[in-house]
């Protein structure tokens, strides 16, 4: 079993929420996974221009390094997600990712993978941001398994108690997988995503070529 944990910090190593990344990857490391850790602020991640190639091909004209972090998250079976919140959001290192992956979300890819979300913030909203990358993953069609996040304004105890979530939720997330573990409001959530973007793709399939090819591979239409 494999777990990837993306931090979008770009203070990296040095932040708090890496601090997070860091448990969480302990715990499911102590559950028995395989853990692989990738701070995309090091990575060449272009803006995404809209140009619709990948929904024709299935490539990225872009020659930079998100077909690389895209195959490390294909590769996964759980994904964790690392932001700390800037003007209540996650940072633009993750923000530019996000944006590069359409394709993902229109063809369902994370169908059958896990995930989570963790972030910290000096005053609030860092559960809000959790809960856009949570969507995040469920848009592109993994189930979530929770959350953890800090509050630094609430001092060295409450850090203390996310860094424990944290590492509970490494745990849990390799159970979750092992299981196969349904969450009935997330497949209601799956079920409205999947019929969304087949409509989409047959409204599309004459210009989105890579995409209808995919979805009829997977006997989807």
């Amino acid at each position: 079993m494999k777990i990837l944990a993306l931090l979008g910090s770009p203070r990296g190593k040095k932040g708090n929420t890496y601090r997070l990344i860091e448990s969480a990857l302990k715990g499911a490391e102590d559950a028995g996974a395989e853990v692989l850790f990738i701070d995309i602020t090091e990575m060449d991640i272009g803006y995404c221009t809209g140009c619709s190639t990948c929904y024709s091909t299935g490539s990225c004209i872009q020659g930079d390094d998100y077909e690389e972090i895209l195959d490390l998250i294909l590769e996964s079976d759980g994904i964790i997600l690392g932001s700390p919140v800037y003007i209540n959001s996650v940072t633009a290192q993750l923000k530019t990712l996000f944006d590069r992956m359409p394709d993902v979300v229109h063809c369902q890819v994370l169908l059958g993978k896990y995930g989570f979300s963790v972030s910290t913030v000096g005053g609030g909203n860092a559960d809000i941001v959790c809960d856009y990358m949570n969507n995040t993953l469920q848009v592109m069609g993994a189930n979530t398994t929770g959350d953890a996040y800090a509050v630094l304004a609430e001092g060295d105890e409450a850090f203390g108690d996310a860094c424990r979530r944290s590492y509970e939720l490494g745990k849990d997330l390799v159970a979750a997988i092992s299981e196969k573990r349904v969450y009935p409001e997330q497949e209601a959530f799956h079920d409205g995503m999947h019929e969304r973007m087949k409509n989409l793709v047959l409204f599309q399939k004459d210009e989105w070529t890579h995409e209808y090819d995919y979805w009829k591979e997977k006997g989807w239409l």
